[in-house]
């Protein structure tokens, strides 16, 4: 495990935590952003919080800050607009820069790189109108989940058993996105890879009560989704699998911190299936969950995070 550093609050300066926004994400975000400034707060730093909603350009360039904790989720917060204009207004920032987000928000561009690399993903499609929908189910095959290829935790995204659900699973996506991604369905055990710079986190096993990781098992309700930590993997298997999510997502441009989620079939073989680049910090959250088990606990996680931009 990577040596903890001792940063001293005032080494940081004047701090904004950039939450909120107006993405289907926007009340995660904002339950992760109430998380991150009561832990700075209660570490002695000099944090405001600013709601990307209401005009946080104007705030930002006013406020004189050193440095931004960003934890907004999905669109315009995590796919590279604000880090563009954080970059543009020189300040140091939390998590990937514009190109690694940009990437890995857009699951179809992030899944062709790692296709390219032969970095194991799951089947998929790209479906931009009713048309390609039957010649996606018949490259894909089932069971499948369709998924907006620029959303986040789950939303819009349906599992898929036969091609008579696919047309309804399409229209549920479209609302979220034009672009929709059809995704070969991996039956097996899911895992969840969290990065802290250069530390690979202890795995967690995810055992939703439904056999779906979806929005509700994440965030709504306790009893729908079993978490293992440790995980149940051999040591080297464990190992195998977080430098293959490192590797993974160093190659989409991926920095600071992060997570990325694999499912494995039958055999074992993982395939990867998103990365994540500001991902949640709430009550229910995998990254705080797994820097637990490493001994690491919340104020520390968020100055960690926060040491990145030094």
């Amino acid at each position: 495990m990577a040596a903890a550093k001792n940063y001293r609050a005032a080494e940081f300066g004047r701090v904004a935590v950039l939450y909120g926004g107006d993405s289907a994400e926007r009340e995660v975000s904002l339950s992760s952003g109430r998380a991150v400034l009561g832990a700075l707060e209660a570490c002695g730093v000099a944090v405001t919080g600013i709601d990307k909603r209401h005009d946080y350009i104007q705030q930002l360039t006013a406020g004189g800050y050193d440095r931004v904790f960003i934890i907004l989720h999905g669109r315009g917060g995590e796919d590279g607009t604000v880090q563009g204009v954080l970059e543009s207004l020189a300040i140091p920032y939390t998590g990937s820069d514009v190109l690694g987000s940009a990437l890995t928000m857009d699951k179809h561009r992030c899944k062709l790189l790692w296709r390219a690399l032969e970095i194991p993903t799951p089947e998929f499609c790209m479906v931009r109108d009713e048309a390609e929908l039957e010649l996606a189910g018949d490259a894909v095959g089932f069971p499948a989940f369709v998924k907006p290829v620029h959303e986040g935790s789950s939303i819009g995204m349906s599992p898929v058993a036969d091609a008579g659900q696919l047309r309804s699973a399409w229209v549920t996506a479209r609302r979220y996105d034009n672009e929709v991604l059809v995704e070969r369905r991996i039956e097996g055990p899911e895992y969840t890879i969290s990065l802290l710079g250069e530390q690979i986190l202890p795995l967690i096993r995810l055992e939703p009560a439904h056999g779906f990781y979806d929005y509700a098992a994440k965030y709504a309700d306790d009893a729908q989704t079993r978490y293992h930590c440790p995980c149940g993997l051999d040591a080297g298997i464990e190992s195998y699998f977080g430098e293959l999510c490192r590797r993974a997502f160093k190659a989409v441009g991926g920095s600071g911190w992060g997570r990325v989620d694999l499912l494995c079939d039958e055999s074992g073989q993982p395939y990867l299936i998103d990365a994540n680049t500001a991902p949640g910090m709430t009550s229910h959250s995998l990254v705080p969950m797994a820097a637990r088990q490493a001994g690491i606990e919340f104020p520390e996680l968020v100055l960690r995070i926060l040491g990145t931009t030094l």
